[in-house]
């Protein structure tokens, strides 16, 4: 079977390549495992690293999401298992609209349509985000019954996706799942342009002997989960028992509630632990950046994802444990 990962560029979308590779099966249109004989990584761009091999047994496919051409040709077997990370984050949603538009909504509708065209109901997992939430009357932990109103145009277009995976599911177009994310820490590289980008900053520049300018207060309160178990949990929901899903297919993940302060405590008991010389954390605080992250909840009720199969998550302290063996040259 082929499988076609959207965003595959991205930090998540390689990782979650990565682990796929290794995996080699997916449950197919058969209802059985089947072996991936082709992957492919969708994206505008790819780092060096990943244009050099980094990922085993990939086919890079440089493409623009909102192009439908290029979208259906990419969809082009029926055995295929879709995996649709790709979209436009939140700061650069608030500054581009109609490209929020052309991107997380139009080019989700495009892998949607894509999917109908194919014979049979193959899955697709949808990346959608706590960010789906918001308002006055939100609760400080949301969970999957919890009404959707979020505060910016990156959430509305995320319950937009939501809304189309389950109607085009209820339809027998497909068989699609999603995902709600916390927080993902700790992504490597470059700051990106999400409000959320300090949620890794705040630990990925200290272990990098830098300073983090910190935009937020120290007592934010935050859902925080760590890469690879993100990457567990959109497989385990790729291969989750149809009879199991529901009629509502969007599963919010389980995450860590932790502050700020919290987590920078943590970041220099690891740190002591590997003998690691942190540098400075300093307050720089952003209006705007608090802002938004003032409409997002604080902690995420996760238990209907977890009877479904995602895993337990792992703990804060061992996922910059992770991070360091995986990215840093600190590795034990």
């Amino acid at each position: 079977m082929k499988v076609l990962i959207t965003g595959g560029g991205g930090f998540i979308g390689s990782q979650l390549a990565k682990r796929l590779a290794e995996k080699g099966t997916l449950i197919g249109p058969s209802g059985e495992a089947e072996e991936i004989d082709e992957m492919v990584l969708f994206d505008s761009h790819f780092s060096p690293a990943i244009e050099q091999g980094s990922i085993p047994h990939r086919t890079l496919l440089h493409g623009d999401l909102t192009n439908r051409d290029s979208v259906f040709e990419a969809v082009d077997r029926d055995d295929i298992a879709v995996f649709h990370l790709a979209a436009m984050v939140s700061g650069e949603c608030e500054e581009r609209f109609d490209d929020a538009l052309s991107v997380n909504l139009d080019g989700t509708r495009y892998v949607l349509e894509a999917l109908r065209a194919r014979r049979g109901t193959p899955r697709v997992v949808f990346a959608s985000s706590v960010g789906s939430y918001g308002g006055e009357d939100m609760p400080d932990t949301v969970g999957d019954l919890t009404k959707q109103t979020p505060r910016t145009t990156y959430g509305m277009t995320k319950v937009i996706g939501e809304l189309m995976i389950n109607d085009y599911s209820r339809k027998g177009f497909l068989d699609g799942r999603s995902a709600r994310l916390p927080t993902i820490i700790i992504r490597p590289g470059a700051p990106n342009a999400a409000a959320s980008s300090w949620a890794s900053g705040m630990f990925r520049e200290p272990l990098s002997g830098e300073t983090c300018y910190l935009p937020v207060h120290r007592d934010q309160l935050h859902p925080m989960l760590g890469y690879r178990d993100v990457v567990d949990s959109f497989i385990a929901l790729h291969e989750a028992d149809p009879d199991l899903i529901g009629s509502d297919r969007a599963y919010g993940l389980p995450s860590h509630r932790i502050s700020v302060a919290e987590g920078l405590t943590m970041l220099e008991q690891v740190a002591n632990e590997r003998n690691i010389a942190l540098g400075l954390v300093i307050d720089d605080f952003n209006p705007v950046i608090q802002a938004i992250v003032d409409t997002w909840p604080t902690a995420t009720d996760g238990s209907r994802a977890l009877k479904l199969g995602v895993p337990t998550p792992k703990s804060v302290k061992d996922i910059i444990r992770d991070y360091i063996d995986d990215f840093t040259s600190h590795s034990s």
